[in-house]
């Protein structure tokens, strides 16, 4: 199935029921009044994050989503059924958009996550609301509102752990299908890998993460060269980008013009993608006897003055690649644990003594006691 990251849909809300005009007619109750029940409220299109869905292929063909409407109210004060609501099933991570306006209504980042994106018809009043001192047998009932129709354009940013990133044929494909299930397109050409392939890497029971690979960035990817463009959005997820060096370029390249190369098409995107947590991966070491690569990479990590880390792995061979993915495993716990300490340690409070300059809503005061009678 074909990779996709962009849809337009169109949904509409179903239309709210109209009110009802009913008099009450018993035999011994000559003026009844008015009974005429309202009409029910119409459904409205939600927006549902799944966690078993990886693209927005599905909305290739199925474009239009509609709730239902409410049904008319009846007399004896019977108000109308309210139109069942329509969930739409979303990939993680999709972004959606109001194709009108181009305002971001908002994005899924978790499992279960609901976002209306259509707002069903209000209901229709019957008659007894109409009633008064004056007029007691009004002959008016209201019709139910339409419901919202927009089109949306939604935008899917894969959601992962790690991300890979580096010129073509670095090997991106190679060690994502040497440390996961993942089965990518490998070839001895350049853009093999057409759009993001995701894959999850297992490190032992309970303990995995997830890494994306995107099609290769050469220079002026920022501004529309190569495939890279298209994809770099899907690297805005991700919390740690491994960046692959091949050692031994086929075109002779300088290795650091490389490094720089790929790094000035992060900061150009934006997005703040040059301030992520970057590793430096240099691949393909067998292809050299091991002291002159290692004294190539001692080289290349003392021109650019990297602090940061950085690896030796070969993705054909398997050396250097589990070292890497246990140090991957152990950086995305840790950010794990500090997230879940920071919950626990916010109040349980009410956002409003977080604001500068809020006031506490005072206790309330019990009532006091009186005396019995």
């Amino acid at each position: 199935m074909k990779f996709v990251d962009e849809a337009r849909i169109l949904v509409e809300g179903g239309k709210g029921g109209n009110g009802c005009i009913s008099f009450l007619r018993l035999k011994f109750m000559p003026f009844g009044g008015p009974d005429g029940g309202d009409g029910g409220e119409g459904g409205s299109v939600w927006a549902v994050a799944d966690v078993n869905l990886n693209t927005l292929a599905d909305f290739r063909f199925t474009r239009i989503f509609r709730a239902e409407s409410g049904q008319n109210g009846r007399g004896s004060n019977c108000t109308g059924a309210a139109g069942k609501d329509a969930e739409i099933r979303m990939p993680l991570g999709t972004r959606i958009f109001d194709a009108g306006t181009e305002e971001l209504i908002g994005e899924l980042t978790r499992e279960g996550q609901r976002i209306k994106v259509a707002q069903g018809g209000y209901r229709g009043l019957g008659n007894p609301h109409f009633k008064s001192s004056v007029n007691r047998t009004p002959y008016k009932a209201t019709k139910g509102g339409d419901g919202d129709s927009r089109e949306l354009q939604l935008e899917l940013s894969l959601m992962a752990d790690v991300g890979l990133l580096g010129l073509p044929n670095a090997g991106k494909s190679t060690l994502l299908s040497a440390v996961s299930a993942a089965r990518p397109k490998i070839a001895d050409y350049p853009f093999t890998t057409l759009y993001p392939q995701p894959g999850v890497v297992s490190r032992g029971p309970a303990r995995s993460f997830t890494m994306v690979d995107i099609p290769g960035l050469i220079e002026g990817a920022a501004d529309g060269a190569g495939l890279g463009i298209r994809f770099l959005k899907h690297l805005q997820r991700t919390r740690l980008l491994l960046h692959l060096v091949d050692i031994l370029p086929p075109d002779q390249s300088d290795i650091v013009s490389n490094i720089k190369t790929i790094n000035g098409e992060l900061k150009a995107f934006g997005a703040d993608l040059e301030r992520k947590e970057q590793w430096l991966v240099f691949n393909k070491i067998d292809q050299l006897p091991a002291d002159e690569s290692d004294a190539l990479i001692r080289s290349a990590v003392k021109k650019l003055r990297w602090k940061g880390p950085w690896f030796a792995i070969s993705a054909a061979t398997g050396a250097g690649c589990e070292a890497l993915c246990e140090a991957a495993m152990q950086w995305v716990e840790a950010r794990a644990a500090e997230a879940a300490a920071d919950k626990v340690e916010d109040p349980v409070e009410p956002a409003a003594a977080k604001v500068p300059g809020a006031r506490r809503r005072a206790p309330r005061k019990a009532p006091k006691k009186t005396p019995d009678a």
